[in-house]
């Protein structure tokens, strides 16, 4: 049987503490394994900071909207933000020795290691959905 939580928070940094702990409350409520927990915080804490930074970058009239999931031994994350979206091919490869000292880029890098399924999807109505897979 699937298990949803939806839930909206401000654009503001504080939000990424407490979507990571809602976040850790309806996995463990869930019964999801506990080596699974980490990459699901991580995961959690890296979309909610660039749907907060990147997406609607830090705009108080704009919120950042959350589903979890649990279903058939697959947790899934949604993360939209209200921003104009970007391409996820253009950013650089935070791997290159080129980019090693840059600030950005990490965070994709991350998501796509913790992760077993990582897309980025437009919204019908504006924004952009980052959706994350782990198999459990």
């Amino acid at each position: 049987m699937a298990q949803t939580r939806e839930f909206t928070l401000p654009s503001e940094i504080g939000s990424v503490d407490m979507a990571a702990s809602a976040a850790e409350d309806f996995a463990k409520a869930g019964s999801v394994p506990e080596e699974a927990l980490t990459a699901i915080d991580l995961a959690v804490r890296e979309s909610v900071a660039n749907a907060v930074k990147h997406g609607n970058r830090l705009d108080a009239d704009k919120n950042v909207e959350i589903t979890l999931s649990i279903a058939e031994s697959v947790f899934e994350i949604r993360v939209r933000d209200f921003g104009i979206g970007f391409n996820v091919e253009a950013i650089p490869d935070p791997t290159d020795p080129a980019n090693l000292l840059n600030a950005t880029g990490r965070g994709i890098l991350f998501m796509r290691s913790f992760m077993d399924e990582v897309e980025w999807l437009r919204h019908p109505e504006g924004g952009t959905v980052v959706r994350m897979a782990k198999n459990l």
